[in-house]
């Protein structure tokens, strides 16, 4: 049985906020589980520095340094036989793995990392760098989107293997599918930035459909809570606020959805997308790098293009019972051939074995 060290240096995955990030981290410990390995959770040592702090930084580095002693002695008592590191970038580099896998003298591993080149210089410069050398030494990079590949592809080491992950769920098989016959479904924390600029979105688009010919539920919370609240009131009780939900909860939402709506403003790849495709439910979105990598066919426009687009495909679908259906199937078939647990669990084989690392 493999041993093997995992960390997760922006949110390890017993943070007690829920997240997509928390969520991944997650999912791969059951997906090395799910392949045979032993996996301990080496640190929650969170290195996340994002108002660009060097002091911070500085201060973040000496943490690590006291974690990689205690855990090079844990590592040669345990026998990790590698180390594996999910999301490692500028602002939440790995200070840690690449030490202790050089010292322990075993394979390092990295799943989704970028290459910030223009931050190596400026207030992450100290981040920066240490996310590079971390990018540098890694034997393998597993990376989630075709987007991500691009920079990882330019600046890699000759050695070093790249080898594509999508994105997935942590199930071995679908959930139940939708009826397509509710309320259409949006999914996103309500906070300002990215996922504010999305709620935008949704509320410029509703504004274009026919009135009286839909209804939208909205699950999550957050405190742009009222900010949110402000621009779906426009709309009055077509518009449902269903709160933040757990994972049981969430299921029935995507159950009882006619289609799942999110733009995806500036989402890494977006897990909700996955979840929603499970159980059926066709997806509109905005054609953009991430997002078009998890879903069964491609985006109705880039966001360029405006709302328009996304207004005719909402009242397209709703109108028709029997394309929902048809576009639910071909998302179901899609999401069990590429994003299930089973496929995530051989792909981290083969990478672990691509470094000499078997059961």
């Amino acid at each position: 049985m493999m041993q093997l060290a995992f960390y997760a240096p922006l949110k390890d995955p017993g943070h007690p906020v829920p997240s997509g990030e928390r969520t991944m981290a997650r999912s791969l410990i059951a997906a090395l589980e799910w392949g045979g390995a032993t996996v301990t959770l080496a640190s929650t040592l969170r290195s996340r520095d994002g108002i660009g702090d060097q002091h911070i930084q500085l201060q973040l580095m000496d943490h690590a340094q006291a974690e990689v002693d205690r855990l090079v002695p844990q590592g040669h008592l345990e026998r990790w036989q590698a180390w594996i590191t999910y999301h490692n970038y500028y602002k939440a580099p790995d200070l840690i793995g690449p030490q202790v896998a050089q010292q322990l003298d075993i394979p390092y591993l990295l799943i989704e990392t970028s290459r910030a080149r223009s931050r190596l210089t400026g207030p992450w410069s100290h981040f920066a760098q240490a996310a590079e050398k971390a990018s540098d030494a890694a034997n393998v990079i597993f990376y989630l989107t075709h987007h991500d590949a691009e920079a990882i592809e330019r600046d890699r080491p000759d050695a070093q293997h790249l080898i594509h992950l999508p994105p997935f769920l942590a199930h071995e098989t679908l959930p139940e599918p939708s009826s397509v016959d509710g309320p259409m479904l949006a999914a996103g924390m309500l906070r300002h930035g990215d996922k504010f600029e999305s709620y935008k979105i949704i509320a410029e688009t509703l504004a274009l459909l026919p009135p009286n010919s839909w209804s939208l539920n909205i699950a999550g919370d957050g405190p742009a809570r009222a900010e949110v609240d402000a621009l779906m009131a426009p709309f009055g009780s077509a518009v449902t606020f269903l709160g933040q939900l757990d994972r049981a909860s969430m299921a029935s939402a995507y159950t009882d959805a006619s289609l799942f709506f999110w733009p995806g403003v500036n989402e890494a790849f977006g897990l909700v997308y996955l979840e929603a495709q499970a159980s059926g439910v066709p997806v509109v979105a905005q054609n953009r790098p991430g997002v078009c990598d998890v879903l069964a066919r491609a985006a109705p426009s880039a966001p360029h293009q405006g709302v328009a687009p996304l207004a005719a495909q909402i009242t397209e679908l709703l109108a028709d019972t029997r394309l929902r259906t048809q576009r639910g199937a071909e998302a179901r078939s899609h999401i069990a051939a590429h994003h299930l647990l089973p496929t995530a669990a051989r792909t981290l084989q083969a990478g672990l074995a691509a470094c000499g690392v078997l059961p």
